[in-house]
């Protein structure tokens, strides 16, 4: 389960960063996109890991974590890139 996680980091880690003692990865295959400032267009992203917190999620992509929400179809629904520090994006939850 901690394969995919940054160096350091496994997933009782990440629970305790965030103080979600239920933060989970999921699966990356489903639709994750990223909404575009000023746009109604979206941007797919190709996610190597989601890590869900509740009703947030962070997915990593091309080095970068994006904050974003489950859609009720599974989807990802992006807003922002948080950096490529997990620690930084956690703490952007």
């Amino acid at each position: 389960m901690n394969a995919d996680l940054p160096d350091g980091w496994t997933i009782e880690r990440v629970r305790l960063a965030s103080g979600d003692a239920e933060a989970d990865l999921l699966s990356p295959e489903r639709l994750v996109v990223v909404e575009l400032f000023g746009s109604v267009d979206y941007d797919v992203l190709r996610p190597d890991l989601i890590l869900s917190f509740h009703d947030l999620c962070l997915a990593r992509a091309d080095d970068e974590w994006f904050m974003g929400q489950l859609d009720a179809d599974g989807s990802l629904i992006c807003w922002a890139s948080y950096g490529s520090d997990l620690a930084e994006a956690i703490r952007g939850l």
